[in-house]
């Protein structure tokens, strides 16, 4: 029934008040239309704003294709209150901001020639040759100011059918850009879409021309998948899950997403959760994907945690029952949470007690660390690398003491560690 009421506020919101009467985006096309004829199309919304509009979602990204180059729009928008960035020149791209808001606006364009990295390209005002080099029908559906639409590669039909399909030749679009295959599993997941045949053959051709692209693009695409509300389906689409584990041969435990489909409503959803999922295991494999992809400082170090925590829980058989406050103490609740579901994962049957485990997980009381950097420089001690060396010692022997530690024990660990004074 909820469903029901927000598909229909949404429907609402899409005719009553469409994306493209916001004052912002009002305001923008009246300073690129200022001198131009009226007959002239100069700017037109184009992929996912376009994709989410069609089919009632909330839109967040603002794409605008447009006639104009950067150095036009920096003169069309010189004396406006819009702010420019130079965010993708070598693309012909920059963002224009005002206030809050954010617009990428991209010249239309014609690839003259490409090595499947880096595209050498014309700029054009002609739509629907802009729209031959674009990747997937669904991306090349433009709509102007008005709501007017513009479907030259057919993408609507597609669009309502789930299907992601390259714009002609599939082969010669990968070759294109080999990014483009990522980019096809994140919208086919998205779409929950069936794959063809000669798609599959397309890309398992091409499949070694990923090797020649950053690391960072790469890693960027595969982070949009993670974030994918059906990506844990794929484990149900064959050929799909063909492609990922060839792209992605370092993700060696896909297969727990099978079970993850029981519980993954017990626990949040996250990046790094799916990450420890098909990474995490016995032998380190984080740590090859790690060096890899050259992931953040922060992401690597959680990594790295759980991964010798696993190690941990599945030696210890009182990891998650006697020392289960202790270990929510040390690595956080975010944390316990995911171990216990690789924990389950790996088992052959989950129970629905099994499941249980983590709402009195969240039951669990985590007291305060009764002493601080304040008491002891209260006492005389000097502040500096002394008063840390006890802390530590005293609030590690208050975990292992079962959260207790008598005022005079703490005099017993300050005294130790004082006594050379």
């Amino acid at each position: 029934m909820i469903k029901i009421i927000n598909n229909l506020i949404s429907n609402i919101n899409k005719y009553f008040f469409p994306f493209y009467n916001n004052k912002e985006i009002k305001l923008l096309f009246q300073n690129l239309e200022d001198g131009e004829s009226k007959d002239k199309e100069v700017a037109m919304f184009v992929g996912g704003c376009v994709r989410n509009y069609l089919q009632s979602k909330k839109i967040d990204d603002i794409d605008i294709a447009t006639i104009f180059t950067p150095d036009e729009l920096k003169k069309k928008l010189h004396n406006s209150k819009f702010k420019i960035i130079e965010t993708g020149l070598e693309h012909g791209s920059v963002t224009i901001v005002l206030d809050n808001k954010k617009f990428e606006l991209t010249t239309l364009r014609k690839d003259i020639k490409t090595d499947g990295r880096h595209a050498e390209i014309e700029n054009i005002d002609d739509w629907r040759e802009d729209s031959k080099r674009r990747d997937f029908t669904i991306n090349a559906i433009y709509l102007n100011k008005k709501g007017k639409i513009f479907d030259p590669q057919q993408g609507i039909n597609d669009l309502n059918n789930n299907v992601v399909k390259f714009i002609g030749d599939p082969q010669t679009r990968i070759e294109e850009d080999f990014l483009r295959i990522i980019r096809f599993l994140r919208f086919t997941i998205q779409y929950n879409s069936s794959v063809e045949q000669s798609t599959v053959q397309a890309i398992k051709l091409k499949l070694n021309g990923i090797k020649s692209l950053s690391k960072e693009r790469v890693l960027s695409e595969l982070l949009k998948i993670l974030k994918l509300k059906n990506f844990f389906k794929i484990i149900d689409n064959k050929e799909l899950l063909k492609i990922f584990i060839l792209v992605f041969p370092e993700f060696k435990n896909i297969h727990r997403l099978k079970n993850f489909k029981i519980i993954k409503n017990n626990i949040e959803i996250s990046e790094i959760l799916l990450l420890s999922i098909l990474l995490v295991d016995l032998k380190d494999n984080h740590e090859y994907f790690s060096h890899k992809y050259k992931i953040s400082n922060k992401l690597h170090e959680n990594l790295n945690l759980l991964g010798g925590k696993f190690k941990d829980a599945f030696k210890d058989k009182e990891f998650f029952k006697k020392k289960l406050k202790s270990n929510l103490y040390n690595i956080g609740t975010t944390n316990i949470k995911i171990l216990f579901c690789l924990y389950l994962l790996d088992k052959r049957k989950i129970f629905s007690k099994d499941a249980s485990f983590f709402q009195f997980i969240d039951k669990i009381s985590i007291p305060k660390f009764p002493y601080d950097g304040k008491f002891l420089l209260k006492k005389g001690i000097q502040e500096g690398k002394k008063i840390g060396i006890i802390l530590k010692e005293a609030e590690k022997t208050w975990v292992q003491n079962n959260f207790n530690l008598p005022y005079k024990d703490f005099e017993v660990i300050i005294k130790k560690n004082t006594s050379s004074n």
